[in-house]
């Protein structure tokens, strides 16, 4: 038996590193899944970059020299929770994403 032992450990090893080169994390069998997360990462950074663009336009109307009213006036209204006697309010309550219990199927 002492013989086989060093042959059957490479083996052993051998089976184990072929396993996991089919079926790890970066093996050869998981590429959809990492493309599926690309996509994924990509959207998410798209929306940032659109929502970054959107707060340097803001920023650039509400600097001393371009001042906005209608901009300034709105953020007035966000921050201060202000409104013109004209205007109609609605107020929506946000729900709590924790709060939201799933539909049974």
């Amino acid at each position: 038996m002492k013989p086989y032992l060093p042959s059957c450990i490479l083996l052993l090893l051998i089976a184990y590193l072929g396993v996991q080169a089919l079926t790890g994390e970066r093996g050869l069998l998981s590429g959809g899944e990492r493309d599926a997360m690309l996509e994924r990462r990509e959207a998410q950074l798209a929306n940032i970059l659109e929502e970054k663009q959107d707060l340097e336009v803001r920023m650039r109307y509400l600097r001393r020299g371009s001042l906005s009213r209608d901009l300034l006036e709105e953020r007035a209204r966000a921050v201060l929770g202000f409104a013109d006697p004209r205007d109609y309010v609605i107020r929506v309550a946000h729900s709590n994403p924790r709060d939201v219990k799933p539909q049974a199927s």
